[in-house]
């Protein structure tokens, strides 16, 4: 299974490609979207959306894992992140990629074992987690950890028994 990891931001966004393939998880892509600084908001949102959307065209991920809004200093902060996160998901649905959201405290939680943890930590536990070489940008690591973490749910989802509806507990 083909994961997109994506951290959403109106100036920069991360995003990490995760596969799994015999139990074992490998980052086929990672990096940042980094919105021309001096464009009008718009264009900024646009630009985040485009170039999702090119590399779910290019890498066809079967689901995408988004951190989940949780705080912002300001409600400006807070409305801008929502319409970065926006783009993300119109992206995802024009792909036709599955979105599941994941609170930072349940990313930390999955990755790190600890709710509280730093973007340090986490940084350091992905790169163990998927044998990086380099340090990726802390955007880019929380984009991964979030893919990771989806992983992590679907397994112990499929470990749950089914429901007499024929649906799983989440």
């Amino acid at each position: 299974m083909l994961v997109l990891g994506v951290d959403p931001g109106s100036n920069v966004t991360g995003y990490g490609l995760v596969e799994t393939k015999a139990n074992k998880l490998f980052c086929v892509d990672c990096g940042i979207v980094r919105a021309p600084a001096k464009a009008p908001f718009s264009h900024k949102i646009f630009h985040i959306f485009k170039e999702l959307s090119e590399m779910m065209a290019r890498f066809e991920p079967e689901e995408m894992a988004v951190e989940d809004l949780f705080y912002a200093k300001n409600a400006k902060s807070s409305l801008k992140l929502g319409h970065a996160r926006g783009a993300v998901f119109v992206a995802a649905v024009q792909n036709k990629v599955r979105v599941y959201e994941y609170t930072p405290l349940e990313i930390k939680k999955s990755i790190v074992g600890y709710g509280r943890a730093t973007k340090e930590q986490v940084r350091a536990m992905v790169k163990i987690m998927l044998k990086l070489h380099r340090d990726p940008a802390l955007d880019t690591t929380d984009a991964l950890a979030a893919a990771i973490c989806h992983v992590h749910w679907q397994r112990f989802e499929k470990a749950l028994p089914k429901q007499s509806d024929g649906k799983n507990r989440r």
